[in-house]
């Protein structure tokens, strides 16, 4: 590149007139007008690039991407009674959605039964209500489970839902070495940002690596954590932040799979990740492509894993739901659409589009299917899948993966120097990072120094006319009169005799999941199971932080 050249235009650039505004991504990286070959003066193919499929993965986890497969188009669903998911499901399923992903209403997340009074007024409401083995028989009724690949959003109860869709496959005939899916089981990111908890962090990480251990020998084809950074991002944290806490976490999961005992490579290439796709439509890009060069370097140098398969870093990702405005709802179609752009063009393996009303309620019919269908639009219509990274070698997309690479490790050095991710929770550090990112990003857009159009730029006085969906009271009623049932109908002193094995097993050490398993089979409720536990590992308290 001709350097006078390059002064030439940048003299007479400096005489144009700029917009008055701040040229920076979300997460502040500053922006240049323009970049050229001297913004990548160290950079080496090989090392920083390679090939699809081949070590460090910039370019993609899989040799064709998407030429070979397309990536598994996901709508998180749940609603109201199991009976209502149920329906949803083969809706989606009947208009072409390729994988399914449960979605759990408050009082199942945090591990209580219908019928516990604190779960009145919210059952059913944000998701689908699991109370027992019944509820989940129900869900996936007349859905080959052989067939279909099912994601799970479930984190403080993830081993008894995990139990309850073994024990479906095992009424449906399907072995639990033929099943696929994922549970999110990422309790980390919650302390850290989402809040759903039960137990305190270190019985949550024994949890979580007797599943690694039971899954490993029994359920091989399931992904047993699915590391979170949207839940992270959700919360107010910039994508250096998303990027930098998610592979902080992951890193802790393997090195306590590996203090339990566990080879590295037996667990490391059923971990899966879970990403955020914001409105900055390079840096998101970017974030994903530095995301997979990490994690592979890392996973190879500092944890010497030796299968390739523990160097890939594979991800579901869903659109920004914190994008997404009440006001002019029809817009979010298109954010939605930039999102799951960016997310393609970073080499998603999975992916979930936002419906447009979703800032009101659970999605309608309507909404679900033209969020699905955007997915749709761009794998047959725009042409992206077509060649894989398309935007490789790109001056921008390479110095802002090399950017956010750099911010990654400094978070490291940080989250390192305070004794790693536990004591970084307990110290408050993630709490305060992520609080601090989102009152600066609200003071941005209240000083109009970023824009969020029908928010701080064209604004519009009228309502918007736009169908609800509502759950109704009825359905806890509905709900509790099911709960009640299976109660009655169950043998209540095998009920006892597991619950109390259970107990045992959570004071002797003993690997949880046979345990509960067996207590799935006797329709123990999800609380019952959940209280068993914390007779024995406490509840977690968080510590004031402000």
């Amino acid at each position: 590149m001709s350097q006078s050249k390059k002064r030439q235009w940048e003299d007479k650039y400096k005489t144009c007139k700029e917009r008055d505004f701040k040229f920076t991504t979300i997460s502040g990286i500053p922006l240049k007008p323009l970049y050229t070959p001297d913004d990548l003066a160290d950079f080496d193919y090989e090392r920083d690039l390679g090939f699809p499929g081949e070590f460090p993965f910039t370019r993609g986890v899989q040799t064709t991407m998407y030429r070979g497969r397309l990536w598994t188009m996901r709508q998180f669903s749940g609603m109201g009674t199991p009976k209502d998911t149920n329906k949803r499901y083969k809706y989606l399923l009947k208009h072409g959605q390729t994988g399914l992903s449960v979605a759990f209403d408050f009082p199942t997340l945090y591990g209580r039964d219908s019928d516990d009074p604190f779960s009145h007024g919210e059952v059913g409401k944000c998701g689908v209500a699991v109370d027992t083995l019944r509820d989940m028989e129900i869900i996936f009724d007349g859905i080959p489970l052989d067939k279909i690949s099912t994601s799970m959003t479930i984190n403080p109860p993830a081993a008894m839902l995990l139990a309850m869709y073994i024990v479906v496959g095992e009424k449906q005939g399907v072995p639990a070495h033929m099943l696929t899916g994922t549970i999110q089981n990422d309790m980390l990111k919650e302390y850290q940002a989402q809040k759903t908890w039960i137990y305190p962090p270190e019985p949550s990480m024994r949890i979580i690596t007797d599943i690694l251990a039971f899954c490993s020998d029994h359920v091989p084809k399931w992904n047993t954590i699915s590391i979170s950074g949207y839940h992270i991002r959700e919360a107010g944290a910039t994508a250096v932040q998303e990027l930098a806490f998610t592979l902080a976490n992951g890193f802790t999961y393997v090195e306590y799979g590996i203090k339990a005992g566990l080879p590295v490579d037996k667990f490391a290439p059923r971990l899966s990740f879970f990403f955020n796709s914001h409105l900055d439509f390079f840096e998101e890009i970017a974030k994903f492509r530095a995301a997979r060069r990490i994690w592979a370097r890392e996973m190879r140098e500092k944890y010497k894993a030796q299968d390739p398969r523990s160097w890939l870093m594979r991800f579901h990702t869903q659109t920004a739901g914190c994008t997404l405005t009440a006001q002019q709802p029809e817009n979010n179609i298109i954010r939605t659409a930039f999102e799951a752009l960016a997310a393609v063009l970073g080499g998603t393996q999975s992916l979930h589009t936002n419906s447009m009303d979703e800032t009101y309620a659970l999605p309608t019919e309507k909404a679900v299917k033209i969020a699905l269908r955007t997915q749709q639009l761009i794998a047959y219509e725009t042409g992206v899948a077509n060649v894989i990274d398309p935007l490789g070698g790109s001056y921008f997309i390479e110095y802002l993966t090399n950017e956010m690479e750099r911010r990654a490790y400094e978070y490291f050095e940080k989250i390192n120097a305070l004794g790693g991710v536990l004591p970084a929770i307990e110290k408050g550090f993630f709490q305060k990072e992520i609080s601090r990112s989102a009152y600066e990003y609200q003071q941005a857009i209240e000083r109009r120094e970023k824009y969020h159009v029908g928010i701080n730029i064209f604004e519009e006085e009228e309502k918007p006319d736009i169908e609800i969906l509502k759950i109704p009271p009825e359905v806890e009623i509905e709900q509790i009169k099911n709960l009640k049932k299976v109660k009655k109908e169950r043998n209540s002193t095998k009920v006892k005799e597991k619950l109390k094995d259970l107990r045992k097993a959570a004071e002797n050490g003993e690997n949880l999941m046979p345990r509960i398993l067996e207590c799935v089979r006797a329709y123990a409720t999800l609380g019952e199971m959940c209280n068993t536990l914390k007779e024995v590992f406490g509840v977690y308290r968080e510590p004031i932080i402000f």
